[in-house]
């Protein structure tokens, strides 16, 4: 029995062209200047995630799968999306970047903390909500049990 690699039609590979070609460039730009500082970083991430963070949420969903069993879904998806915003806007959010952020814009880096934390609890929010809805209808659902 053969294995053909499923590439897709000729649009997905001139998709996959350009995006590797567009990697490539962004690759070469970035290096240009000081690779050994990319590449210490890139490691570096890696590394720490790899190491430490992988381990810390595998348990933590471990807890979340003992506490809530098939539901845990209400609580890794706002978990998730509060955890991608974090990564992406971390340096604002911690302040690092503050008088970076307010020479390069011309705007104060107040409130990104706050406004993290209003996201985050407003997505747990909606989670749970939707958690609640779905558990009030599969009860309307069942029969009633007779005795």
């Amino acid at each position: 029995m053969r294995h053909r690699i499923a590439i897709g039609g000729p649009f997905a590979l001139l998709l996959l062209l350009c995006s590797f070609a567009l990697a490539a460039y962004a690759g070469v730009r970035l290096l240009a200047d000081d690779w050994s500082r990319v590449a210490l970083w890139i490691v570096g991430a890696a590394v720490l995630h790899d190491l430490v963070l992988l381990p810390l949420y595998a348990a933590a969903d471990r807890v979340i799968v003992g506490g809530l069993g098939t539901r845990t879904m209400y609580v890794r998806v706002p978990a998730a999306l509060s955890g991608l915003l974090l990564l992406v806007w971390f340096p604002l959010i911690s302040g690092m970047t503050a008088a970076r952020y307010r020479s390069a814009t011309g705007l104060s880096p107040d409130g990104f903390l706050a406004r993290w934390l209003l996201i985050t609890a407003a997505l747990f929010a909606g989670s749970a909500l939707l958690l609640v809805v779905r558990v009030r209808r599969a009860r309307k659902r069942r029969p009633p049990a007779d005795h």
